[in-house]
């Protein structure tokens, strides 16, 4: 630091006040840039893995919600999706009954009170937040005004299935794979038990995260296409599971615990779309792709 001084009219000098020059002024400048530079990384992978944490407690609570349910319900599952069929009587046991688009008309995209308060988990896990992860920020305008969506949890088809639809001669309580090709070899779990009886329940999952650009039935079926011994054939179909973890997606499993996943293949974590049709069937074909590997392990066995 510098001191200025100035001469009087008696020719002798006086103080008269202090400052930084141009050069220390820079360095300063220089060192709270340095720092800033190496905090905020630090700040933000905080931020992630605070959110992450948030997000294994949705999970948690609602994995609790959907083992209460089974205990109440005989063992039977709740359906992981609606049939889609207008008037089908078992859609009322699926988990969620949204079909999430970016259409703010759209009231189970932002109002809880127009599908997920009436829905077999509710009663178990009243609070609208666990459906939703802290990292996703979707919105949809409605009025001129901005919702947050309030969906970001999907159940995997496999445990549950689609509601069966009577008059198709769709069987009771079961659930149905919805006539996917790729699904016809597959279990579709209608129990826990049957969870336990072919596999540890630890290994299979009941809800992920899913991608605000492709959410739309509030299930998630991982397409078991080369399974399991053509992982040149792999690909995903219409659903693809989230990232918003850094790379990560938050899964609960039906023993009840929850962890996050990370992604070890850039294509199953493409950027996020801009809002279009998420019904829209897309194939993204991704052969010897481990992480495809992982969700049809963790999503169903052979029949």
């Amino acid at each position: 630091m510098m001191r200025r001084e100035m001469k009087g009219g008696d020719g002798r000098l006086s103080e008269v006040g202090q400052g930084f020059t141009l050069i220390e002024l820079l360095v300063v400048i220089a060192v709270i840039a340095i720092l800033a530079a190496l905090l905020l990384p630090a700040l933000g992978r905080a931020k992630l893995k605070g959110q992450g944490i948030a997000c294994m407690n949705n999970h948690r609570q609602l994995g609790l919600a959907w083992q209460m349910y089974s205990q109440d319900s005989a063992d039977v599952l709740v359906y992981a999706s609606t049939s889609g069929v207008e008037g089908n009587g078992p859609d009322r046991y699926a988990w969620s009954g949204a079909h999430m688009d970016f259409n703010g008309a759209n009231r189970g995209n932002w109002d809880p009170t127009f599908d997920m308060h009436h829905r077999p988990l509710w009663p178990y896990a009243k609070n609208e937040a666990i459906y939703k992860c802290p990292s996703d920020w979707s919105t949809v305008n409605m009025g001129g005004e901005n919702k947050p969506r309030i969906l970001t949890m999907s159940m995997n088809l496999y445990v549950g299935g689609f509601a069966p639809v009577p008059a198709w001669g769709d069987p009771l309580p079961n659930g149905t794979d919805g006539h996917w090709s790729f699904a016809k070899p597959f279990l579709v779990y209608a129990k826990i038990s049957q969870i336990s009886g072919v596999s540890p329940p630890s290994s299979i999952f009941v809800f992920l995260d899913m991608r605000e650009d492709v959410v739309n039935w509030s299930n998630f079926m991982a397409d078991m296409t080369g399974y399991p011994d053509e992982p040149e054939l792999y690909r995903f179909t219409t659903d693809l599971p989230g990232m918003y973890h850094g790379g990560a997606c938050g899964f609960t499993f039906a023993d009840g615990h929850s962890e996050l996943k990370k992604w070890r293949d850039a294509r199953t974590t493409p950027p996020l779309a801009a809002p279009g049709d998420p019904l829209a069937i897309k194939t993204w074909l991704s052969p010897n792709n481990p992480d495809v590997a992982w969700l049809q392990e963790k999503s169903t066995r052979l029949r």
